[in-house]
């Protein structure tokens, strides 16, 4: 009975149980693949920002 009563004041956890993953300080970003960078993945800002990109690294060129 001590169960039950522990399960309705508390609820059930269905988690994985595992261990939380560890945050190692690294930042997940897409932004340095290069499909990303050259605006392959058909995003529409990701285009633009490939052809303003692109206009960058030209820009001093002769």
């Amino acid at each position: 009975m001590d169960d039950f009563l522990n399960i309705l004041e508390n609820g059930i956890n269905f988690g994985r149980g595992g261990d939380k993953p560890k945050d190692d300080g690294k930042v997940k970003t897409k932004a340095k693949k290069k499909k990303y960078i050259t605006g392959a993945h058909g995003s529409g800002s990701a285009r633009q920002k490939a052809k303003y990109r692109e206009q960058r690294a030209n820009r001093h060129k002769k």
